[in-house]
C-alpha cells in the first residue's frame, strides 16, 4: 500500500513538472537530443532567464532533464530515452480525437524526424514495418508486449549493414521496442536497435540532421539504399 502511494505521489509530481507550458516547450525542444543552456531554453519557453533557471531545477529535480558543467556553462538534455518515450506518448494522446485522424504536423517533421535517438515520422514508421515483414524482429517476452528481439535471420541482416548488435546489446537499456509516434499514430522503432539505425543512417548520409529542429531530410543517396536494402520508396 505504501509502495503503491509513493509511486502515485511521484507520478503526480512529474505530470506536474511536465504540465506547465514553459517547462513542456523546453522538454519539447530536447527532444531532438541536442543539449542547450538555460539562455537558450528560456527563448524557447519565452521566459526570462532566472524563471528559465527555476524551471530547470524542477525538471532535474524530477529526474527528466540532465544537466553537463563544461566551463562557465550548464548544459541541459533530456535525462533518459524513457522521457522522450513519455513525451511522444502525450503529444499522440493530446492529438486524438473521436474523428478520422488527419495529421496536422508539418511536412518536413512528418516526413522523417529524431525522436530522441531514433528515427521517427513516417519514415521510422516504414522502417519499423518493413523489418518486421522481414522477419529480422519477433515478439518480446511475455508481460512487454511493445519489445521485440531480433531473429537469426535479423542478426544476419543488421550484422550485414554494420550494426554490431553485441555491442549494442551490452548496453543498459532495452535491445528494441515499438514507439508509438505521434504524427503517424502508429509505430516506429526504438530502443538501442532504433538508435543503431538513426546513427547508421547519419554516417551513410541517408539522412541530414536539421540543426534548428527534429526534421531528418532525407537524400538522394538515402533513397537509393532505403530501397536497395528495406525496398522502402520515400
Amino acid at each position: 500500500m505504501d509502495v503503491e502511494y509513493h509511486t502515485d505521489d511521484a507520478a503526480s509530481r512529474i505530470a506536474a513538472a511536465i504540465g506547465e507550458p514553459a517547462r513542456a516547450r523546453m522538454l519539447y525542444c530536447l527532444m531532438d537530443n541536442h543539449a542547450r543552456t538555460s539562455t537558450e531554453l528560456a527563448v524557447v519557453a519565452e521566459v526570462s532567464p532566472s524563471t528559465a533557471s527555476a524551471h530547470l531545477n524542477r525538471l532535474n529535480t524530477e529526474g527528466l532533464v540532465k544537466v553537463l558543467v563544461q566551463g562557465k556553462h550548464r548544459y541541459y538534455s533530456l535525462k533518459s530515452a524513457g522521457v522522450a518515450r513519455v513525451l511522444e506518448g502525450l503529444s499522440a494522446l493530446a492529438g486524438v480525437s473521436g474523428g478520422k485522424f488527419e495529421a496536422g504536423t508539418p511536412h518536413r517533421l512528418r516526413a522523417a524526424r529524431t525522436c530522441y535517438d531514433h528515427i521517427a515520422g513516417a519514415l521510422g514508421v516504414a522502417l519499423h514495418d518493413r523489418v518486421n515483414a522481414l522477419g529480422w524482429l519477433s515478439k518480446g517476452f511475455a508481460g512487454e508486449d511493445n519489445s521485440y528481439n531480433v531473429t537469426p535471420k535479423g542478426a544476419k541482416a543488421f550484422g550485414g549493414l554494420g550494426i554490431d548488435l553485441e555491442e549494442i546489446r551490452a548496453l543498459r537499456r532495452r535491445l528494441a521496442f515499438a514507439c508509438l509516434d505521434w504524427s503517424e499514430r502508429r509505430f516506429h522503432l526504438g530502443g538501442a536497435l532504433g538508435a543503431a539505425l538513426l546513427r547508421l543512417a547519419l554516417k551513410r548520409k541517408w539522412v541530414t540532421q536539421d540543426l534548428d529542429s527534429r526534421a531528418l531530410l532525407i537524400t538522394n543517396l538515402g533513397r537509393r539504399e532505403l530501397l536497395a536494402q528495406f525496398s522502402i520508396h520515400v
